[in-house]
């Protein structure tokens, strides 16, 4: 019998209650929200319960909302596979843009290490309890985090290029 959005809803609530939320099918994907604090029992129990089988964690990425509410400025967004059903499903956790800050899962899925490095390095997003946080693509001296809606997306004083080559002219600017 195939595996039901139903099953992984009601499994979820019974469980955690109201720290597990916003359930949706958002396209292929069944997708739902999770309290921060509750991230990684939520994301073992994904994986260890009998019946759910999430083993196979695929992404790991952040998201910046700076419009949004100051405690939900960013988002920690994990996609995980359970293989034997051939289920995807989508799990959002907010943070707050003061200090975005969430527990480390790498110590669930080892894939995780590079996948919060990488999200660290471009939105500054603390995962506490990593074993060696740190930029993994940028320079360690940068002091900005490029994926924050905040960064500039050009840098105007530059010299080295020139707009004709990209279509832009002062006519058309």
């Amino acid at each position: 019998m195939a595996l039901e959005n139903t099953q992984i809803q009601d499994k979820l609530s019974e469980t955690f209650g109201e720290s597990v939320m916003h359930f949706r099918q958002e396209g292929d994907m069944f997708t739902f929200d999770v309290a921060a604090d509750k991230i990684t029992s939520v994301i073992l129990f994904l994986k260890n319960d009998e019946t759910l089988n999430f083993h196979f964690l695929t992404d790991l990425c952040g998201i910046h909302y700076p419009d949004s509410d100051v405690n939900e400025q960013f988002a920690v967004v994990y996609h995980l596979h359970n293989w034997i059903e051939n289920k995807r499903i989508r799990i959002k956790s907010f943070l707050s843009g003061e200090n975005p800050e969430i527990k480390t899962i790498s110590n669930i899925f080892l894939s995780a290490n590079w996948m919060e490095r990488e999200t660290y390095d471009f939105y500054g997003i603390n995962f506490a309890g990593h074993p060696q946080l740190k930029r993994i693509l940028n320079m360690d001296e940068m002091v900005s985090f490029p994926m924050r809606k905040e960064f500039p997306m050009e840098d105007s004083g530059r010299t080295d290029k020139d707009d004709r080559f990209f279509g832009r002219t002062p006519s058309n600017c």
